[in-house]
């Protein structure tokens, strides 16, 4: 099925299942912990992230092309994966330091023995993830003995799971069609299928296409169940703290600059996206783009209904009790606050 080309961008999620049967046998030239000294500068730590086309990604391309990382000691290397999912080989062999995963990727790979810590919270979706249903769909009760298009063991999949929990059903309800988000759009686009897991841009045009339809239900109503994150080997946290905080300071930089500057951010992050400024601008929409306070609420406040850990070790209750996961692992310590605090405090 050949998609139109505004629908061959930005897929970032993918299928959980397949990391556990990945090998860890990718051979990358690593670019882990590995130092440059300036003559006329303090030392620069070059540091490696595998990311994707994802729009969530908007602050770290505008402190790149703004030089917000190397201002503060970091030459940071952006490898942009397909998948996330084809990054993980490379991020567990360490031959990278970070990685950008949703929360759902997190607590499996905690659950794998990884060893990382969350610096940062990237965004979380407020909309940018959406379940679209047919006319003949009256509610989400309606699903029971349905068809529902969503790639098994992805964050769709979970998402939709903890949709049908709301209203008493199961996946035992559901006949799940294993597709990823752009297919199951298409799918149910041209009619294939009656009720589709997607998420921006792929939502939105097959909703605009299919006039017998809706979006019935979006991550609006659901905040908190998907968030993007920024994780980085612990070794690198310990051993490279300076160039951790970096990083770190160089996002919240693109933000800012974002929030300031709009049209030249735009323009900077739809350069390496692909797509126009107007079309990023429209799609930024169904994301929260955490900033300094929401992040330090995320990781840092126990109190907060934002706490992170919270949210993750329900999410790992819920891949525990649906078979996803032997064992619920122990997320105690993957939340590293400290560098937000830093920053937090220096502000």
């Amino acid at each position: 099925m050949k998609l139109p080309r505004n629908l061959q961008l930005l897929s970032r999620r993918q299928s959980l299942r397949l990391i556990a049967g990945a090998t860890t046998g990718l051979i990358l030239h690593s670019c882990a912990q590995s130092t440059e000294t300036d003559s006329s500068q303090a030392e620069v730590v070059s540091a490696s992230i595998g990311i994707t086309s994802w729009i969530g990604n908007t602050p770290l391309h505008i402190a790149q092309e703004k030089g917000f990382f190397e201002e503060q000691g970091l030459r940071l290397d952006a490898k942009v994966f397909s998948t996330i999912l084809d990054a993980f080989p490379a991020f567990e062999a360490g031959h990278l330091d970070g990685l950008n995963p949703v929360t759902t990727e997190a607590v499996l790979l905690t659950s794998r023995g990884v060893d990382y810590r969350v610096v940062l919270v990237c965004d979380t979706s407020v909309g940018a993830d959406g379940i679209l249903a047919r006319n003949s769909v009256a509610s989400i009760k309606d699903f029971k003995g349905r068809q529902v298009a969503v790639q098994k063991g992805g964050v769709g999949h979970f998402f939709v799971l903890q949709v049908l929990e709301d209203v008493g059903l199961s996946s035992n309800d559901i006949t799940v069609i294993d597709v990823p988000p752009d297919t199951a759009a298409v799918a149910y686009q041209s009619g294939e299928v009656e009720i589709a897991y997607t998420f921006s841009p792929y939502m939105e045009e097959a909703n605009a296409a299919q006039s017998d339809g809706r979006i019935i239900y979006t991550s609006a109503e659901k905040p908190g169940a998907i968030a993007d994150l920024y994780i980085f080997k612990t070794q690198f946290v310990e051993n490279q703290a300076k160039a951790t905080e970096a990083f770190v300071r160089g996002i919240l930089k693109g933000l800012d600059f974002l929030a300031q500057n709009p049209e030249e951010g735009l323009a900077i992050a739809s350069k390496e996206l692909g797509i126009t400024p107007s079309e990023l601008e429209a799609q930024l929409k169904g994301l929260e783009l955490p900033d300094l306070q929401t992040n330090l609420a995320m990781l840092s406040d126990f109190d907060s209904d934002l706490y992170l850990q919270n949210g993750m070790e329900n999410l790992a209750n819920f891949l525990k009790s649906n078979n996803e996961i032997q064992e619920t692992p122990d997320l105690s310590q993957v939340l590293e606050p400290r560098f937000v605090e830093s920053v937090g405090a220096s502000s």
